[in-house]
């Protein structure tokens, strides 16, 4: 007979901190999500059903991944936390991609690495710079994401130019030639990524602050675990009762898949860790803030979406690293932008004020951009 106590451990330590109960509330979405689904109700009704709990089981993972990484000592700890942090947006992008849903894959990468570095950082500032005049940082550890997030840039910006040069626009042109060149650029990055935590956490370690210094509550590796894949097998689950209904949504509400998951998509899967970065900020401690929304992204730029470029061509829906002129130029700026903020190791909150004021200009462009 299973242990109420044990039961009730879990559900009270994850997601842990104090600010982040509110979650808790969340994951009666799950449930419901599937009812509805079972029920054949409105696709606006499962989707947002759906969305919302995926949300708080992103933090489940997230903490649950925390916590192995603390057992696991701190090189082994940090490559967890490096290589996990973004699983849940991986989860939802694979059933997209098996769904055929390319556009909104490509779009919630896109939107995962603007809304970090934007909208995560940006709330992060604003939070923590309410209480503080100046918020202070490493320097080395800005300049490095910052480098290679430009890195990233520059990825997405020779297919782009290839597009250009051989077909005359970026309009629907996937060919051979562009898919051989997505698979050599992703090669690339996926190596330089793994080059990074050679860098961080063997040769470098006191670089860059550890994404596992945050507290864990002292959970123990079996409850982790057991939280781990729980976690993993109902995210699988909603995500692909999610993906089933992104075609009606957009439909309903007249939207394009691009906003739907530069916004909305890249929204669902970050908003755990969202909540995380600006309690850190707000506790002044902005190396742990920054690590968070700029270290997913370039996670994401050069992990997940080659990473999504090769399991493509298993899922028989080949996706090449061709972005639109709006995502490329969104991405740019947003790197852009936290380098300039982030070069003198200071901050305070008008700077995440002008990072939200960012966000919002490339959220209400990127709703007027047509399919």
């Amino acid at each position: 007979m299973a242990n109420p106590a044990w039961v009730k451990n879990v559900w009270r330590r994850f997601p842990l901190r104090s600010g982040q109960r509110w979650l808790n509330l969340l994951l009666l979405a799950a449930p419901v999500a599937i009812a509805l689904k079972l029920l054949h109700a409105s696709p606006l009704y499962i989707f947002f059903a759906a969305a919302l709990g995926i949300i708080p089981l992103a933090g489940v993972l997230g903490e649950s991944t925390g916590v192995v990484a603390a057992h696991s000592g701190p090189a082994m700890g940090g490559m967890l936390n490096a290589t996990l942090g973004n699983a849940t947006e991986l989860i939802i992008a694979i059933f997209a991609v098996q769904a055929g849903h390319i556009s909104v894959v490509k779009a919630s990468l896109s939107g995962s690495i603007i809304g970090n570095l934007l909208l995560v950082l940006g709330l992060s500032i604003l939070a923590g710079g309410a209480r503080r005049d100046t918020l202070r940082f490493s320097r080395a550890g800005a300049s490095i994401n910052s480098t290679m997030l430009m890195i990233s840039v520059a990825a997405l910006v020779m297919p782009a130019l290839f597009a250009l040069t051989s077909f005359g626009d970026l309009q629907h042109h996937e060919s051979a030639r562009l898919e051989q060149l997505s698979l050599w650029t992703s090669g690339v990055l996926i190596l330089l990524y793994l080059a990074n935590l050679f860098f961080m956490f063997k040769t470098h370690r006191q670089t860059v602050p550890a994404p596992a210094e945050a507290e864990r509550g002292g959970a123990s590796m079996k409850q982790a675990l057991v939280s781990l894949v729980v976690a993993t097998v109902v995210i699988a689950l909603l995500s692909e009762i999610l993906v089933s209904e992104i075609e009606a949504v957009t439909q309903s509400l007249g939207m394009t898949e691009l906003f739907i998951g530069v916004i909305v998509v890249a929204l669902i899967g970050n908003a755990a860790e969202h909540s995380t970065a600006v309690l850190m900020a707000m506790e002044d401690k902005m190396d742990l803030a920054i690590t968070i929304a700029a270290g997913s992204s370039t996670q994401i730029a050069l992990f997940v979406a080659p990473v999504l470029v090769f399991l493509s061509l298993a899922l028989g829906h080949p996706m090449t690293l061709l972005f639109n002129g709006f995502e490329i130029a969104g991405i740019f700026l947003s790197v852009l932008i936290v380098a300039m903020i982030s070069s003198d190791g200071e901050t305070h909150w008008f700077e995440g004020a002008e990072l939200l004021a960012v966000y919002a200009i490339l959220a209400v462009a990127f709703y007027f951009v047509p399919q």
